[in-house]
């Protein structure tokens, strides 16, 4: 497949269909739901450009849509952010907000690691996120500062669609796109890609894994 990062035209913006699909797509959007959420994020695109936060637009989105109920799943880490957005979005839909310490899982249930090893630490379980507010029947859920991985995992188990207004970076204070406009942090990253190759870390992850396999088994 083309890669489109490395176009220098984008020519696809005046009309042009690189990829021959342009039929193929258009019935895609013949589905109801995803006709109706293009319709709205285009919306406001459109009638909002450079004039709305990510929040403000997320609230529009959702009054246009019609949801009245949106969930909250949140790393305990935001937990502050987690009571202010309560505060606000309260105002206007009902909330429903989990955790991501929700049930209160110990790490050793599923031999994973810790952050400091002689305390008890509960898992971070974005199933059991998912699931309540499956539960509490949301109509749209909000991420709000998943760990990476953690943040896929609620995804695939939500059946409310999914949206982020916070995306992790503890370094870059929850934003990760300074790694990219910052040359000291590009070329960190590169430096640390060449020396330590994929293949190898996954090796020395694996050969933790059957290391400690092999002290619980004896």
């Amino acid at each position: 497949m083309k890669s489109c990062a490395e176009c220098d035209d984008k020519a696809c913006y005046q009309g042009k269909d690189c990829f021959g699909l342009r039929d193929e797509v258009l019935k895609k959007y013949q589905d109801p739901a995803v006709l109706e959420i293009t319709k709205v994020a285009t919306m406001l695109e459109g009638r909002h450009y450079m004039k709305l936060t990510r929040l403000e637009e997320l609230i529009r989105f959702a009054t246009e849509l019609g949801y009245e109920h949106l969930g909250v799943a949140f790393c305990i880490g935001f937990s502050e952010e987690a009571r202010l957005l309560n505060d606000i979005l309260k105002k206007r839909f009902k909330l429903s907000a989990v955790c991501c310490k929700a049930c209160g899982i110990e790490k050793e249930k599923l031999g994973l690691d810790k952050i400091m090893p002689e305390r008890v630490e509960a898992m971070c379980n974005p199933v059991a996120q998912a699931l309540l507010l499956n539960r509490a029947k949301t109509q749209l859920n909000i991420i709000l500062g998943l760990c990476i991985g953690h943040d896929i995992i609620f995804t695939r188990n939500s059946e409310a669609p999914v949206t982020t207004l916070v995306v992790k970076d503890r370094v870059l204070a929850h934003n990760p796109v300074g790694a990219l406009y910052s040359r000291y942090w590009r070329n960190k990253i590169t430096r640390q890609m060449d020396e330590n190759q994929p293949g190898q870390r996954r090796d020395s992850h694996n050969t933790r894994i059957r290391q400690r396999t092999t002290k619980e088994e004896h």
